[in-house]
């Protein structure tokens, strides 16, 4: 009989040679492994790049809302020949009115300030609507603080930056404006309602660090924080400062020996 041309041929007792299929498989299987690890290697480190260059761009815009505030100061210091005091009182002593609310009309702000009434406490029924009203600059931005707080508190004291009751003149700043510490940003757990007449007293400028979280931290150890100076300039702290150095800088007649920082 004629063998048919579709026929299969015979194979028993042959040995199959292995196919190439099944080598080119696993081959492409580690190609692609390959690529993989390539492509984690090259886009973990432009994530952390991504997250590192918005945590900068955050703090910068930070620090120029501090620096928008002691613009403010100075033009209340330019008007009033003195700083605000920290606070006010009424007559039997009692607090009113912080001086981020004292410096509103410097801020751009007078249609806010215009609608407080001085002469009731800050968080009296009658503010309560300008309570709720935080001005932009005295937020930073990014920051899961609570809808009015701030925590943008001036350093307060009988020797630091702003006397707790009376209005302080430049003059009185011996040992250099550049060297005072004037507002600093204190730690989320630190906020403040923005209108309460509660700030960072000597202790709490020296201690910023141990409070709670730095706004700036950015996963770091030990985290650092924008500060304004008497100045005007806005800087850069670390929270490991020596004690010594923040103590120099919270001092406005001290003549401490600052150094380097």
């Amino acid at each position: 009989m004629t063998e048919s041309p579709f026929a299969t041929p015979e194979t028993s007792g042959v040995p199959l040679e292995p196919t190439k299929a099944a080598g080119c498989g696993f081959m492409g299987v580690l190609v692609v492994i390959a690529i993989v690890v390539v492509l984690i290697g090259l886009i973990l480190p432009n994530l952390s790049r991504g997250v590192a260059v918005r945590g900068t761009v955050l703090r910068m815009k930070c620090g120029s809302n501090v620096e928008h505030i002691l613009m403010a100061l100075h033009e209340y210091h330019h008007v009033h020949k003195a700083f605000p005091p920290a606070l006010t009182v009424d007559t039997d002593g009692k607090p009113l009115h912080s001086w981020r609310t004292l410096i509103l009309p410097f801020l751009e702000q007078e249609q806010l300030y215009d609608s407080i009434d001085l002469t009731k406490p800050w968080n009296d029924p009658v503010n309560a609507k300008a309570l709720r009203s935080i001005p932009p600059v005295y937020r930073c931005p990014g920051t899961k603080q609570s809808g009015n707080t701030t925590t943008y508190l001036a350093v307060v004291g009988e020797k630091a930056f702003l006397h707790p009751s009376i209005p302080r003149s430049l003059l009185e700043i011996t040992d250099g404006t550049s060297n005072t510490l004037a507002v600093i940003e204190a730690t989320l757990e630190d906020a403040v309602p923005w209108m309460s007449p509660q700030d960072a007293d000597e202790e709490t400028a020296l201690t910023f660090n141990s409070h709670g979280t730095l706004v700036h931290a950015e996963g770091r150890s030990p985290g650092f924080t924008n500060a304004a100076f008497a100045d005007g300039s806005v800087r850069i702290l670390s929270a490991d400062l020596p004690p010594e150095t923040k103590r120099a800088l919270v001092s406005i007649a001290g003549e401490d020996k600052v150094g380097e920082f």
